[in-house]
């Protein structure tokens, strides 16, 4: 099977496999509300419970754009199995679900499977978000800068441990600033 042929068959197994909606976990709470301009960006994945995509990923960047017809572009990139790997780019579109908070998006990777994308965790100063998934199998933790404190990096694994989240599970990626 060729490569492109192999992801986007997982792509659609794991969208597939997720299913669309909350079935399989108990309600989670998002943030109260994200202004999405300021939310848009790259953001550095620091910690995930990585997808099989993921596996062995360095330098994970997810970089957002608020398209015209309010989706979201999304360009996610990293170095596959180390950081002088080869670069892996994936480009999936969020769709905003709650317009109130903006803080519920479907991910469409492969149309017409959408997977359940929530921010459950933002700083004020939009330096830090989580993403999780009312299933409790996927997380990501992700900065502004490729590395945060270790108190709060703490902080936030016993907050994902509270809502449900198996956190010996989540792994951090390895970062690597270039030049």
């Amino acid at each position: 099977m060729k490569p492109i042929a192999r992801i986007l068959l997982t792509t659609l197994v794991l969208a597939f496999a997720s299913g669309c909606t909350e079935e399989g976990g108990a309600p989670m709470d998002t943030v109260k509300q994200v202004d999405l301009e300021r939310f848009m960006g790259d953001w550095y994945v620091i910690a995930n419970i990585p997808t099989v995509v993921e596996k062995g990923a360095h330098n994970a960047v997810e970089s957002y754009a608020l398209n015209p017809d309010g989706t979201i572009a999304t360009t996610f990139t990293f170095n596959k199995d180390g950081f002088d790997g080869p670069v892996k780019t994936h480009r999936p579109t969020g769709f905003i679900r709650d317009t109130t908070t903006n803080a519920l998006w479907w991910m469409q990777f492969v149309w017409p499977f959408k997977a359940d994308f929530r921010i459950v965790w933002l700083e004020p100063d939009y330096s830090i978000t989580v993403i999780a998934r009312a299933k409790r199998d996927y997380l990501w933790i992700m900065a502004r800068e490729p590395a945060i404190p270790q108190a709060k990096y703490e902080e936030i694994l016993a907050f994902v441990g509270g809502l449900g989240y198996d956190t010996s599970r989540i792994q951090k990626v390895p970062q690597r600033q270039a030049g």
